[in-house]
């Protein structure tokens, strides 16, 4: 499936709105080991085979959701599914690689 822009924000777009202080729930659907390799501070683990048990929590939520993952891939499945489950939600492109690249360096990249 190609993805579709409305499904997906720009890591800039992303660092943007939480500098302006908007209130972000961002989900990393990656593998615990993957995490303990790179993370962006204050996301919240819920990797992707775990995320339909985290669906009511999901459903509640007031604040955007933004989803990565590594490169993007599975991010962008896991919006799928949680929109085909009336969630609103948004993949970041190219995932916390793309992060590293663009606005964190810091953040080692795998």
């Amino acid at each position: 499936m190609p993805a579709s822009p409305s499904f997906e924000i720009t890591p800039q777009d992303v660092k943007r709105r939480l500098d302006a202080g908007e209130k972000l729930r961002l989900i990393d659907v990656r593998e615990p080991f993957e995490v303990q390799q790179a993370a962006i501070a204050g996301a919240e683990v819920i990797p992707m085979r775990k995320v339909p048990a985290a669906l009511a929590a999901l459903e509640d939520e007031e604040n955007p959701i933004i989803v990565f993952c590594h490169h993007g891939m599975r991010s962008l499945q896991v919006v799928g599914w949680l929109r085909e489950q009336g969630v609103d939600s948004l993949s970041m492109a190219g995932g916390i690689d793309r992060w590293s690249l663009e606005i964190d360096p810091k953040v080692p990249r795998y």
